[in-house]
């Protein structure tokens, strides 16, 4: 088979696409014929080896992916060959065959195409452990969205509105805002060429977010946090703009607020049980019509390494995936 490999710290024009011996599955796993596999941010830290995991070298990219078992290891139990499924794996998603353990497996839907299903997972499923689980969003309250035009900013979005909030999107253009209403957002902010604070403060009058969802980090995250409401709870997902900021601990002090972090990595590994329910309450969300991946492109698996030198130049909106 072949498969997109790391075999040295880099940028995506280091990683080679090469033949590599087929995975045979062991004991509680299951060989996974990739159809289609989501790009994320992390894919472009993790061959960098600036992600909090990391694998040793060689290696393929690539978190989350959907496709077809084609073998079944030993005391595999709900799963056969020729089902369906989505797989969150962590690494090595980016390959013709991929071995991962079935307790990481969920059936697929037939009403649902392999490219929304790789789209899907790691977004939605983040933003709802985010935003549903972690920050507890009620009816009535407004939530900030940084990065909001990103494949967990759009997620968020829709997540917000559909547990009944008020959502302020903010992005880096025009074009990318425009998606954002396209996807429910109430108001939005272009923080390139309007201070956010203000338009923070116009919006709430004063007030600020009760929720921000912060996938960006470096200098909007102060910012932002320096305008949260009263007991508001702050949404540490991710640092896609690079820089880890340092806030002031007396900012939370002074507004009675929480710093929250989301792992989705570990909390997938901590809590399966969950995160299968959550994977089941968003695909019957998906039947409703209340959720919609955004794809705005498909890379073959051979041109995978131009998938992840987009992401890391900021050129994608919503998501992208690699397909076979």
């Amino acid at each position: 088979m072949k498969a997109l490999l790391c075999k040295q710290h880099g940028l995506p024009d280091t990683l080679v696409y090469e033949e590599v011996a087929d995975p045979e599955p062991g004991p509680g796993e299951v060989v996974v014929d990739m159809k289609a596999a989501g790009v994320n941010f992390p894919d472009v830290l993790i061959i960098q080896n600036k992600y909090q995991f990391k694998p040793p070298l060689p290696f393929a990219p690539g978190a989350e992916l959907a496709g077809i078992i084609a073998a079944v290891g030993p005391d595999v139990k709900g799963f056969k060959a020729g089902d369906r499924v989505i797989a969150s794996c962590g690494k090595g998603a980016f390959a013709q065959k991929v071995k991962v353990a079935a307790s990481r497996l969920i059936a697929l839907p037939l009403a649902v195409d392999f490219d929304t299903a790789a789209a899907f997972t790691l977004a939605y499923s983040t933003s709802w452990h985010a935003i549903k689980d972690r920050a507890a969003l009620q009816a009535g309250e407004t939530m900030l969205v940084l990065g909001a035009a990103g494949g967990v900013g759009l997620a968020a979005i829709e997540i917000g509105k559909v547990l009944g909030a008020r959502v302020i999107a903010a992005a880096s253009s025009p074009e990318k805002l425009a998606v954002c209403r396209e996807h429910g957002a109430d108001d939005t902010i272009d923080y390139a060429a309007e201070d956010l604070r203000e338009r923070i403060k116009a919006l709430t009058d004063g007030k600020g977010p009760d929720v921000i969802y912060d996938p960006v980090g470096g200098r909007y995250t102060e910012s932002a946090f320096r305008s949260i409401a009263w007991r508001g709870r702050h949404l540490v997902v991710g640092f896609a703009n690079g820089e880890i900021p340092k806030l002031p601990l007396n900012l939370a002090l002074l507004k009675g607020a929480a710093i929250v972090g989301v792992f989705w990595g570990d909390y997938v590994s901590r809590e399966p049980r969950v995160f299968t329910q959550d994977v089941a309450t968003l695909f019957d969300l998906v039947a409703q019509g209340k959720l919609k991946p955004h794809i705005s492109a498909r890379y073959p698996l051979p041109q995978g390494a131009a998938a992840l030198e987009d992401m890391m130049n900021r050129k994608v909106i919503g998501k992208v995936v690699i397909t076979n």
